[in-house]
């Protein structure tokens, strides 16, 4: 009997196919990577064609002999890594060591699937295909480029600035994208506006008319220039000079890229981006959504057409999609991308939200949930509202009505985005041409306009998106990295820069100011994707980056002085040399260590308390990690108390901060 070997990346893939295959299957993972450059060293000969030098990773020579073994027995082996260019990449590296066992060399296949499902793994075993090189080499021009970047870099930043710093072609882009809207924010300088509403009565009807203008808008810009206008009108008659009715239809949204969906994801979940992707990763290894690292919006004629049933037998055939007038078109930016993939969807529409919440983790449900309401949303039909303008007149001077209520629902049915929450149905009476209202009182408020917002990690993905920078598995390890390095920090979902991080992004600025320039970089994205399509040798690009990229190197060696970047002192005083503390970071986070090193060592734990108190006590309880990184919760005073949870409860905090500690 035939023995056929599949061979995935992780194993929770290995335990869903299982399911799907009889026993002449064996399936096994890879865990990722086998293959890779050295960590030690650069791994790229830059004298030499740029070949990079692969090895085994450090750990996984074991199971790399342990495939090699299974293959050995197989009649057929089938290489089904993740569909994307990292995944061709590790089916590359994995082949050729295969191929080192010359009975091997012609039964090894390639399959992709972008779905893990029954009818999706076994036809996709049905269409073996050769390993694609132009993704391989596309794969392997990112990495040469990346690893060029942040060997030859991160050192400068350790013996200019501070060790364990680093460099990366994204990671600086997005590093820069945030100091500059730091800066922007630092400079701006609010400016004085008023606003005037006139609040009016139609019969026993309130309603709240804004101020426009005379023959156009007219700004308001001091308090003067509002009180005149109120002073002009005195008591007078408001007349209505004109109405307008109309239908505006508001498009069902596309179904989820990788991007958007951790945008909406950390706008209605507050999830970050890393858990966005980590979730979304279960879910897809499990089988409930399809690949989740795609920038595509395009969905497959076969799942379009069961939707569409489904939404015909569940919400009626009015709600069915019914063409350019109800769903809305991708923009130019979104035509341009790489189509490999489908967009994000559930692969069963019958697992429906509530019975997926019986099945997943609270938050795998929620993040199901979202992706499945926002696939059905994009197959159904436009929201529709009435919509009414009014013109009001009053001796010369323009006030304006307007409302809305909805007609169909459509797609709100069943998916509504925070924009869409904030789409509030205003209605407003049946007045017409030449009635008047009655004038109770104005409502004079001044304003100032705002400097741009603070980046979310949401806006920061959407930025990064629009401005070419990066690919959709990119987004969630770059700002992960920048959190780690402490180049920014996260406050109520505001990103802001930290001293560090500016005093790198001032050295990238200075000294490679290509590196750091975003047009540069999107520019480098594109021609990634040349190398993908075929079109270019992927040795071009590195041979025309490298060179420049050597001498800024170099000249930053002997032109960049040495900065200095002062700990965050504390209030907290050594309590054997009477120094301020100061904080530090190590493997395991924050501690408290005096400024005296190394005449003084003396350290501290630094508390962070977890905004509840101990049930068994009533002392603060306080945020720790365990060896694995785990956070879990504790009582302050372990271990004569010996309170420990892995869950915060969502009790209120009665407890007070002793003196002398610090409140995180």
């Amino acid at each position: 009997m035939a023995n056929s070997l599949i061979i995935v990346e992780s194993p929770a893939k290995v335990k869903t196919i299982k399911k799907f295959l009889g026993k002449t299957y064996t399936v096994d993972a890879t865990m990722g990577h086998l293959i890779d450059m050295p960590k030690s060293s650069l791994g790229v000969d830059v004298d030499n064609d740029y070949d990079p030098k692969y090895i085994t990773i450090r750990g996984k020579g074991e199971l790399l002999s342990k495939l090699k073994k299974e293959a050995k027995k197989a009649d057929k082996i089938y290489l089904a890594t993740d569909p994307d260019r990292e995944g061709e990449a590790i089916s590359w590296h994995l082949k050729n060591e295969l191929d080192k066992d010359a009975a091997n060399r012609d039964k090894i296949s390639r399959i992709t699937f972008n779905e893990i499902t029954k009818n999706a793994v076994k036809n996709a075993i049905k269409s073996p295909r050769d390993i694609d090189m132009d993704l391989v080499n596309a794969q392997q021009a990112r990495r040469v480029i990346d690893r060029l970047v942040g060997y030859t870099i991160s050192p400068l930043l350790w013996k200019k600035i501070r060790k364990g710093l680093s460099a990366g072609r994204v990671q600086s882009v997005a590093l820069r994208m945030i100091c500059d809207r730091e800066a922007d924010i630092a400079a701006f300088t609010p400016e004085e506006y008023w606003s005037l509403d006139a609040n009016l009565l139609y019969g026993k009807k309130k309603l709240k008319a804004a101020f426009y203008g005379k023959d156009k808008k007219m700004p308001l810009s001091n308090e003067a220039e509002v009180d005149d206008i109120i002073n002009h009108i005195g008591e007078g008659e408001f007349t209505v000079t004109d109405v307008k009715n109309s239908e505006r239809r508001k498009k069902a949204p596309l179904p989820f890229t990788t991007s958007t969906m951790q945008q909406e994801a950390a706008k209605s979940l507050g999830f970050a981006t890393s858990k966005t992707m980590k979730l979304a990763q279960t879910l897809y290894e499990d089988g409930y959504i399809t690949y989740l690292r795609t920038d595509s919006t395009r969905i497959s004629v076969e799942a379009d057409a069961a939707a569409k049933i489904y939404i015909s037998d569940k919400y009626g055939e009015d709600y069915v999609n019914g063409g350019s007038q109800d769903a809305r078109k991708p923009q130019e930016k979104e035509v341009k991308i790489q189509d490999a993939h489908e967009a994000i969807r559930p692969t069963d529409l019958d697992l429906t939200p509530e019975e997926a919440k019986a099945k997943l983790q609270r938050d795998e449900a929620r993040l199901y949930t979202l992706v499945y309401k926002r696939f059905l949303a994009s197959r159904m039909t436009a929201a529709v509202y009435d919509t009414e303008s009014i013109r009001l007149d009053s001796k010369g001077y323009t006030f304006t009505l307007s409302g809305s209520k909805l007609r169909f629902d459509g797609f709100l049915s069943v998916y509504m985005s925070e924009e869409d929450k904030e789409d509030k149905d205003i209605s407003l009476p049946d007045i017409k041409v030449d009635e008047k209202l009655k004038l109770t009182n104005f409502d004079k408020e001044q304003h100032f306009t705002q400097p741009p917002a603070h980046y979310t990690e949401a806006s920061l993905v959407k930025a990064l998106e629009e401005d070419g920078i990066g690919r959709p598995s990119t987004y969630a390890p770059t700002i992960g990295t920048l959190l780690a390095r402490r180049y920014i920090t996260k406050e109520k979902r505001n990103i802001f820069v930290t001293e560090l991080g500016q005093a790198v992004d001032d050295m990238m600025q200075k000294n490679f100011p290509t590196i750091v320039d975003t047009a540069f970089t999107a520019n480098m994205e594109s021609l990634l994707d040349t190398v993908a399509n075929g079109d270019i040798n992927w040795k071009t690009i590195v041979e025309n980056f490298y060179p420049d990229l050597s001498e800024a190197v170099e000249k930053a060696q002997l032109e960049v002085e040495k900065i200095t970047i002062r700990d965050e002192e504390t209030d907290i005083e050594c309590d054997k040399c009477g120094r301020k503390m100061v904080i530090k970071y190590g493997p395991h986070g924050k501690f408290l260590a005096c400024p005296g090193f190394p005449d003084c060592r003396n350290t501290k734990p630094y508390v962070e308390y977890a905004g509840f108190v101990c049930p068994d006590c009533g002392a603060e309880c306080v945020k720790r990690r365990s060896k694995k990184g785990r956070i879990f919760y504790s009582c302050s005073r372990y271990p004569d108390c010996n309170y420990m949870t892995w869950n915060k409860p969502k009790e209120p905090v009665t407890g007070e901060k002793k003196d002398g500690e610090i409140m995180a």
